[in-house]
């Protein structure tokens, strides 16, 4: 079990990372071109880098603290951060007609809500 909550927590990772780079470091215009990211052009850039910043700040909430023993309780704290977040997400790409991206935001939330129930502490 804590195997599978390794790999599922830097799953998450991954993607929080990859997601928060694009969108703290590509411009909003780029990402509005994406498939996916039609959204951004709607949304403020601020608004656009602010997501990407939380999404920096997941990725390290979800591996770090397990990894050094400092306040491991961050883990299912950022996953259950995370859940919310994917709820956002889904509700966003199906506003705007991307329900593919939308079932993908599904899978993500399952995930950390594993990832939460996993790591809360008993």
């Amino acid at each position: 079990m804590d195997l599978a909550l390794w790999i599922a927590a830097g799953l998450l990772a991954v993607v929080a990372l990859t997601g928060g780079v694009s969108k703290v470091l590509v411009r909003r215009e780029k990402l509005a071109a994406a498939p996916g990211g039609e959204w951004t052009a709607d949304a403020a850039p601020g608004f656009v880098k602010g997501l990407g910043a939380l999404e920096l700040l997941a990725a390290l909430g979800l591996v770090l603290p397990a990894v050094t023993g400092i306040a491991p309780v961050l883990v299912p704290v950022t996953a259950a951060c995370w859940v919310l977040l994917m709820v956002g997400a889904m509700i966003t790409h199906v506003r705007h007609g991307s329900a593919g991206f939308a079932v993908l935001n599904l899978a993500y939330l399952a995930v950390a809500a594993f990832v939460a129930w996993g790591r809360f502490p008993a």
